[in-house]
């Protein structure tokens, strides 16, 4: 340490509080939906009380936002109720590790259980193992998910979760163990749903990254594996569930509407800021802004319920709705980085080229590919063979934040929301006042 001159020694030395970082805060109706939902709501678990606080919350707000036709559409559900999550090694050291269950797991005894821990270096390997070889174990599944714009890992690497504990139970796997699908070296487990099929349930759960690292690391030394865990969260019947739907009336009611989906529900871990409270706070602002400037067709917001269960919202609205004429679906369910490519099922007609010139001067692109639309508009896309524009967010650091504790409204950046909502708007403008027939490409 350098000496103070004397003049400053000979001085009492104050000593002041340290200066707390403080969140970027927005504006913006996107910014107070996504931090409201959050902050007043908090998470939003399919199926629990308070999924259906967030309902109340959102038709009071759409309301009170100068919205029409608002209500609430319920509908039961299989859910999920969490429990006591926590799991340890116990040969051949003794490790703690971060564990989360599985959406849909089975539950463990309360006192949980131990087992040899067999490891697998993919799912593909969990598919190779003999009939009957996992009796009375606990597989453990790794895998290679890293980071990208286009997200595009979360399909392949995503089968870990999907598949593997129906995999693993088929086997005889008296409980399953997977890396978390996500690209974070942070201690935080992600959640997310699995899916038995005719499999018998098991207990199923996901470790953070850091853990994984540890088990392949030992698992690399040749040495037998134990682990000892607890999963007490369980599936339940007939859960009360429900999507919000709200409408800003177009001049011609005789067109079929634009719309536009995000989800209402979130995991339990975090506070779904960017799963999916951003995405419904980006398409009302828009929709709004859109409607402000005028709107020939009815523009219509779905904040669905129980997406992440299984996507119960968007197959309950396309049977709900199946007589009203839509022209046009669009959902946002990816966070809330920046919009950097556009694609659409009407690529190379001049709708399609007005679209792109819009979005040219918020640095948006045009991409070929398939569309997706999203989950929460797939059944009515599927059902009345709808046109589709997809606005492709930066996902490069979605995964890292996806279905765990660090999903929270600190995560959003006020300047990159904005962006959405200006991609969002500059494309409701044109479609909302498209006056001729709006078709995919066949």
């Amino acid at each position: 340490m350098r000496s103070l001159p004397f003049a400053l020694a000979a001085l009492p030395l104050v000593l002041s509080a340290p200066v707390q970082a403080t969140p970027q805060e927005g504006s913006g109706v996107a910014w107070e939906i996504t931090e409201g939902l959050t902050t007043e709501v908090g998470p939003r678990m399919a199926g629990t009380d308070r999924e259906a606080a967030a309902r109340d919350w959102a038709k009071e707000r759409l309301t009170r936002l100068g919205f029409t036709n608002v209500k609430v559409e319920p509908f039961p559900i299989r859910g999920f109720v969490r429990g006591d999550d926590h799991a340890r090694l116990t040969a051949p050291v003794p490790q703690p590790l971060a564990i989360t269950a599985l959406g849909y797991s089975a539950a463990t005894p309360a006192k949980g259980i131990e087992a040899e821990l067999v490891y697998f270096p993919t799912l593909d390997a969990l598919k190779a193992a003999p009939q009957g070889s996992l009796k009375g174990k606990i597989a453990f599944v790794d895998h290679a998910m890293r980071a990208n714009q286009d997200g595009s890992g979360y399909g392949p690497y995503g089968n870990v979760r999907r598949q593997a504990p129906a995999i693993a139970s088929a086997k005889g796997a008296a409980g399953v163990v997977i890396r978390s699908i996500g690209t974070d070296s942070h201690r935080n487990p992600h959640t997310g749903g699995t899916n038995f099929g005719k499999a018998s349930p098991i207990p199923a759960g996901a470790v953070s990254n850091p853990d994984a690292d540890l088990i392949a690391r030992l698992a690399g030394r040749g040495q037998p594996l134990r682990i000892a865990m607890t999963l007490t969260s369980h599936p339940q019947d007939n859960m009360p569930s429900g999507n919000v739907i709200a409408d800003l009336p177009g001049s011609d009611p005789s067109l079929p509407m634009i719309l536009l989906a995000c989800h209402l529900d979130s995991w339990d871990l975090g506070t779904g800021a960017i799963d999916d409270a951003s995405g419904c706070g980006i398409i009302t602002e828009a929709a709004l802004a859109a409607h402000k400037a005028g709107n020939l067709r009815t523009i219509r917001v779905l904040w669905a319920g129980s997406e992440e269960l299984g996507g119960y919202g968007g197959g309950a609205y396309a049977k709900a709705h199946a007589d009203e004429a839509h022209a046009v679906a669009m959902e946002s369910d990816f966070g809330a980085d920046r919009v950097w490519a556009v694609r659409t099922n009407f690529a190379g007609t001049p709708l399609a080229a007005r679209i792109n010139a819009a979005l040219n001067p918020l640095g948006i692109v045009p991409q070929e590919g398939e569309t997706e639309g999203g989950t929460d508009v797939g059944a009515i896309i599927a059902a009345q063979k709808l046109a589709v524009v997809d606005l492709a967010q930066d996902g490069t650091r979605y995964f890292d934040l996806h279905h765990t504790p660090d999903d929270t409204l600190d995560k959003v950046d006020p300047a990159q929301l904005a962006q959405n909502v200006a991609a969002w708007t500059a494309v409701l403008g044109i479609l909302a006042n498209e006056a001729g027939p709006i078709t995919r490409a066949q």
